[in-house]
């Protein structure tokens, strides 16, 4: 069977942590969209892994498989595999020839962007990875697939359509001279033919390349359980979040087979997690309704409505809760609990499970709040609008729950639901009852021992 993993909010919610906390049921974790933007960390055995491409099952010896739907940068897959062969893993992971590669002229062009639109303040918060640009050259034909690799004919000729244009770009349209750039040569065929025909090579060697859709479904034909694992959030969806603040894919449950080759029938067979923060946090420009503010430096998007009182409060939050990218660095803005972006979420996805982490970060609070609904224009709304411009000017109606005590998070994971404080579990009730959906899991901790299980989904 399957089981599903999808970020319900903006990204961050700890999804790497449940794939590994249900990993022992797994035999192939297979990640579905999203690049190397998708940072997540994984505590094994009190190492801590951070990972942004290779897919999270590798730590626990997993066949990892990045699908068709995901965009690979071959220089951080192959820096992150053989960095975890420095610490004695043996990672066993697949790639889509289906996928599309990330290429060194992407990651220029979206710093170039990015760095343009923070001149009107309209940039998005990319990680300048070259995500975006890789999904435009899809959408557009006129991408380099990871199959196109293995052929030097087929990757010359690639190149030699697709590097003219980029040249053009960034010297007709941002006016810019590609030889005084940090990095001329993304902007060189021979160059990037070389270094990526040695790519492909090595694929080839480590017979790393698969048709992802025959792959995964022979290995659910054979009866070996297979976890779907989607990056970023619902809320950064391309069709689904608060546009254009938004990933190039689609992180939520039909990316899955969309991005994978599977059928929705079989995805939609399976269990679907969503996975909650117990809070909100996001990096990056767009709304948030239920922001604190307090974010230090001059993170994109952050307009200071937080500032004042609810400043030291959303530092407590960020630094009890380690609220910085794993990729960037950068610090997170935070947020109370938004229920009408879980209702969206839950709707989209359909869920049959939810996952929520970091309900210890909380502890020690008078009053923990949650955004129960919007107000919009005078009309009270249960779930999110359809725009980002009516999204914005939502007021979120705040509900006040008693706070919780600080208690031995590793003891109460050992000891089950019944040994969490009475209103911690009123918070976590309160979730299940307006989403409809039961809680499979509690995080209270960082660790894949500190949480409590309440249902294994295979």
């Amino acid at each position: 069977m399957t089981v599903t993993i999808v970020g319900s909010q903006l990204g961050d919610e700890g999804k790497g942590g449940i794939v590994d906390l249900y990993g022992d049921d797994v035999d192939v974790v297979a990640r579905y969209q999203g690049g190397d933007n998708a940072g997540h960390t994984v505590v094994h055995e009190g190492e801590e892994y951070k990972l942004s491409l290779v897919p999270s099952g590798a730590i626990r010896g997993k066949v990892g498989v990045l699908g068709n739907g995901c965009v690979v940068n071959p220089r951080t897959l192959f820096d992150e595999i053989d960095t975890l062969q420095e610490r004695g893993l043996d990672p066993d992971v697949r790639i889509a020839e289906r996928a599309h590669v990330i290429l060194p002229f992407h990651r220029v062009l979206d710093g170039i962007e990015e760095e343009l639109k923070s001149e009107t303040d309209d940039e998005v918060g990319t990680t300048g990875r070259g995500i975006g640009p890789t999904y435009e050259d899809k959408a557009g034909r006129r991408g380099v697939r990871v199959g196109d690799l293995l052929d030097p004919d087929v990757l010359r000729e690639r190149l030699e359509y697709v590097v003219p244009q980029k040249r053009a770009v960034v010297e007709d349209v941002y006016d810019l001279d590609v030889d005084e750039l940090d990095d001329p040569d993304a902007f060189d065929v021979d160059a990037i033919f070389e270094e990526f025909r040695e790519f492909g090579r090595r694929f080839e060697a480590e017979d790393m390349t698969v048709n992802a859709g025959a792959f995964l479904s022979a290995t659910i034909d054979e009866g070996q359980n297979v976890m779907l694992e989607g990056a970023q959030g619902t809320i950064i969806d391309i069709d689904h979040g608060n546009y254009p603040y938004v990933t190039s894919s689609n992180p939520t449950a039909g990316g899955a087979a969309t991005g994978t080759g599977l059928s929705p029938g079989v995805v939609g067979d399976g269990e679907v997690i969503g996975i909650v923060k117990a809070y909100l946090t996001r990096v990056g420009s767009g709304p948030l309704p239920t922001e604190l503010g307090g974010v230090v430096g001059d993170t994109p998007g952050y307009d200071e409505q937080g500032e004042g009182e609810n400043e030291e409060l959303a530092n407590y939050i960020r630094e009890e809760g380690g609220e910085y990218g794993t990729v960037t660095g950068r610090p997170r803005r935070v947020g109370w609990l938004d229920l009408p972006m879980l209702r969206h979420s839950t709707r989209v996805s359909g869920f049959t499970g939810i996952a929520i982490n970091h309900l210890d970060v909380l502890a020690g609070l008078d009053e923990v709040k949650v955004g129960h609904t919007y107000t919009l224009d005078g009309e009270e709304l249960a779930s999110m609008p359809a725009t980002t411009e009516q999204w914005k000017r939502c007021e979120a109606n705040l509900k006040s729950f008693d706070g919780w005590p600080e208690i031995d998070w590793a003891d109460a994971a050992d000891e089950g639901y019944d040994a969490l404080p009475e209103n911690a579990k009123a918070y976590v009730e309160y979730i299940e009852s307006e989403l409809d959906t039961p809680a499979y899991a509690i995080g209270v901790g960082p660790g894949r021992g500190e949480t409590i299980v309440r249902e294994h989904p295979f």
